[in-house]
């Protein structure tokens, strides 16, 4: 289990590049729905920054559990060490395709993201309820809407919350997962050109890309070898 959440924070982390991408609409949104008091600087900005983040990770805990009970579920109608170990191997597959659409090899997952985009049209017109924020707990909720956005990084790591065992591990995933993303996306909201660029670097997506891809090969070496 501790190697699942260093690599869901991981994953989190690195995959922060294509989060500034596909987030940083979204990102720019929430800061400019701000009253323009909270604009005026940076540390009058960030408490609302992070209510945006834990409103999103939030809403990630809420359905790592879900699915962290449903994988325990699953494993309770079998033996449950193969069902968990074949869960891993397809979520190590999934960090493998993750990897490749993070360097720009291969993007299939843009076919999964298209899938929840339905959901997220029928959510976005409860984030715009919110607006503008003038309060902490406004942010919050517009965040807890946030973590909704379809999003293939998102939907990898929930297949590991799958795997995790229990409806608690679930949770621990996504919220080691968020964590990760966290700086990002923080970071992005204060000063959202600057890494916008960043994000678009063909390097950084690449070298990002491969990490991820390396950490899915692990999950499966741990999947098909240690637990063998």
């Amino acid at each position: 289990m501790d190697s699942i959440l260093v690599t869901a924070l991981m994953v989190g982390f690195l995959g922060g590049v294509h989060c500034l991408g596909m987030c940083g609409g979204v990102v720019g949104a929430l800061t400019f729905s701000l009253e323009p008091k909270a604009q005026a600087s940076w540390w009058r900005m960030l408490p609302f920054q992070l209510a945006y983040n834990i409103g999103r990770i939030s809403s990630y805990v809420i359905i790592g559990t879900l699915f962290g009970f449903l994988g325990s579920a699953l494993g309770s109608l079998a033996t449950f060490l193969p069902a968990q170990q074949v869960l891993q191997v397809i979520a190590g597959l999934f960090m493998i395709a993750l990897g490749l659409y993070l360097g720009g090899w291969w993007f299939g997952l843009v076919a999964i993201e298209k899938v929840g985009r339905s959901v997220w049209q029928r959510l976005s017109p409860y984030a715009a309820k919110f607006t503008p924020v003038k309060y902490i707990h406004q942010a919050w909720l517009y965040g807890l809407v946030w973590g909704w956005l379809p999003c293939g990084l998102v939907y990898s790591m929930l297949i590991m919350a799958l795997s995790a065992g229990s409806a608690l591990q679930g949770g621990l995933v996504m919220l080691a997962f968020g964590l990760g993303t966290l700086p990002n996306l923080l970071l992005m909201g204060v000063f959202a050109f600057y890494f916008t660029k960043i994000s678009r670097n063909l390097w950084v997506r690449r070298f990002a890309g491969v990490s991820v891809m390396v950490m899915g090969f692990w999950q499966l070496y741990l999947a098909v070898v240690v637990t063998v």
